[in-house]
């Protein structure tokens, strides 16, 4: 049953998103799209703790509420979060993390018009075949079917209202790296940093090579060296770290949330893919920021990553 939403006069909305960064990065453009739709609604959105701050620098967004998102067999808690959430009476959900824990959600927060991609499904569309469009091309269907009268913004996400715009960096022109992903997410990772980093500061010798690490990570940026910008000794904030990314000259990074922050802040790069998604799938590739895609990151060698860098930075 597709789900229709005409009805200007609501109650308050709710959306859902609780990650990952990239996710995060991509729902620019819907969120914009639906509080344009709903205006004079208040926007709310369910969230994880990681992505607090950077919600409560959104635009879009009018209040931040947090889901743990502890185990469903912590009754007590998923008891509570459902109390508070009903007390919101929202009569709007736009489920944009389509899981199977806010599939859960759906059936207890008793909200009556619930967007998601399930919901939207039409008679004979099953979620797996659905699934194989791009992430942002899923979202503007699910808008689209969910009644909003203008979705002309959720396929080109603009992460520039994340810019913290007061964080200073001291380089003018630098190439900025994202060598690094996720503990859990190490196929993700291409293993030719290390090479690939001499030889650009071999070829541009008027950028600093440099990046931005998370506390896990500084040590794995000296044995790179590479100059890394911390905000007084501390790990950047996402929001600083978009301004770092906004400026550099040049992105190259795994498949991970810098890569999709470089995509969507129109910035120059490239993101390198192996075989465990595609492109086309994670919805990354602009004009301006390109994807080097083998079946394997360990038959990428740094000769053609390095050509491709040359070849794009000069264009």
């Amino acid at each position: 049953m597709i789900l229709i939403i005409l009805n200007h006069f609501m109650s308050n909305i709710l959306i859902i998103k609780h990650g990952s960064l990239g996710d995060i990065v991509q729902i620019s453009g819907a969120l914009l799209d639906i509080i344009t739709h709903f205006k004079n609604k208040k926007i709310y959105i369910l969230t994880t703790s990681k992505y607090k701050n950077l919600f409560e620098s959104c635009p879009y967004i009018d209040e931040v509420l947090i889901d743990k998102r502890l185990p469903r067999w912590n009754f007590f808690y998923l008891l509570n979060l459902i109390k508070v959430i009903r007390k919101f009476d929202f009569e709007n959900c736009f489920d944009l993390q389509n899981s199977s824990r806010t599939e859960f959600y759906r059936k207890n927060f008793k909200i009556k018009n619930w967007s998601s991609s399930r919901t939207i499904l039409k008679e004979g569309e099953s979620k797996k075949i659905f699934d194989q469009n791009g992430v942002i091309e899923r979202f503007k269907i699910q808008l689209d079917r969910s009644g909003l009268s203008n979705t002309s913004n959720v396929l080109k996400p603009d992460f520039s209202w994340a810019i913290d715009n007061d964080f200073e960096i001291k380089e003018k022109q630098y190439i900025f790296l994202a060598p690094f992903c996720s503990p859990k997410l190490q196929h993700k990772v291409w293993p030719y940093f290390k090479e690939l980093i001499e030889l650009l500061k071999q070829n541009f010798k008027n950028h600093e090579i440099l990046t931005a690490p998370g506390p896990s990570e500084i040590g794995f940026c000296k044995d790179l060296k590479l100059k890394i910008i911390l905000d007084k000794d501390k790990p950047t904030s996402i929001n600083q770290l978009s301004k770092i990314i906004k400026q550099a000259s040049f992105v190259i990074a795994n498949d991970t949330g810098p890569a999709h922050i470089a995509a969507h802040l129109n910035v120059k790069g490239i993101a390198l893919f192996g075989g465990h998604t595609s492109a086309k799938k994670v919805s990354i590739e602009t004009n301006n920021f390109k994807v080097i895609e083998k079946d394997s990151l360990v038959k990428l060698t740094v000769t053609e990553v390095l050509e491709s860098v040359i070849r794009q930075f000069s264009t």
